[in-house]
C-alpha cells in the first residue's frame, strides 16, 4: 500500500461530523500532504501582515467558501491562490470534522494529496501570505498543551512547532489530522477553543 492510500483509508473509515446550520458563514482549509525524499509533511504558510518585522502565525492555506462552491473546491482554489499549487479534484483524500471558530465561521478541513514536490511555493500577487513551508509528520507528533481561559469551560489547545505555538483553529485541525491519519483514532476537536487573540 502506498502512502497516499495509507492516508486515504483512515479518512474513509472516519465518521466525520459536519455542522449543518442555515445561514452560517463557511470556509475551507487545505491539509496538503507532500513528500520530500519519501518523507511526508504538511504545507503551512504564514500571514504576511507584518513580514517586514516578524512573520505572522503559521496557518493552513484556506479561506471563505464561495457561493455554490464545495469545501474541496474552495480548499483547492485557495491552495492555488496562496501557494501557486494547482491540484485536480482527484487529489482530495477526505474531510475532517467541521470546526466552528470563535467568530462563528465554520471551517471544513480538506485533506489533499500533492505527493513529491520540490518547486517554489509562491502566493498569487496580492495575497497577504508568506511563501509556504513543509512541516514533517514527525513534527506533528507532539503532545498538545491544554490550557484554561477565563469565562470558558472549553480547553484551549496549543501545539509546539519550531519554537512557537500553534493555536486553534490550525492547532485543532492538525491535532485531529494526526490522531485520525497517523494513529487512526476517532478523536474529536470541536470542544477545543481558540485563545481570544488567535487567527486561523
Amino acid at each position: 500500500m502506498n502512502l497516499c492510500e495509507e492516508i486515504r483509508n483512515p479518512l474513509r473509515r472516519f465518521p466525520r461530523r459536519g455542522i449543518r446550520r442555515w445561514g452560517v458563514k463557511r470556509a475551507a482549509v487545505a491539509i496538503t500532504v507532500v513528500t520530500s525524499g519519501g518523507a511526508p509533511g504538511v504545507l503551512l504558510t504564514r500571514h504576511a501582515a507584518a513580514l517586514r518585522n516578524q512573520p505572522g502565525p503559521y496557518a493552513l492555506p484556506g479561506g471563505r467558501t464561495g457561493s455554490g462552491e464545495s469545501a474541496p473546491d474552495a480548499a483547492r482554489r485557495e491552495l492555488a491562490e496562496q501557494l501557486g499549487m494547482q491540484l485536480p479534484s482527484k487529489s482530495v483524500l477526505g474531510l475532517l470534522d467541521d470546526y466552528e471558530a470563535r467568530s462563528g465561521l465554520v471551517i471544513t478541513p480538506v485533506v489533499i494529496w500533492a505527493g513529491e514536490h520540490s518547486g517554489p511555493l509562491r502566493p498569487r500577487e496580492g495575497r497577504q501570505v508568506a511563501p509556504g513551508c513543509t512541516v514533517p509528520f514527525l513534527d506533528l507528533d507532539v503532545e498538545p498543551v491544554f490550557v484554561a481561559i477565563p469565562g470558558s469551560d472549553r480547553p484551549v489547545i496549543r501545539l509546539p512547532l519550531h519554537g512557537e505555538w500553534l493555536h486553534a483553529p490550525t492547532a485543532a485541525v492538525l491535532y485531529q489530522f494526526r490522531e485520525v491519519v497517523i494513529y487512526q483514532r476517532r478523536t474529536r476537536v470541536a470542544h477545543l477553543a481558540e485563545p481570544t487573540f488567535a487567527r486561523r
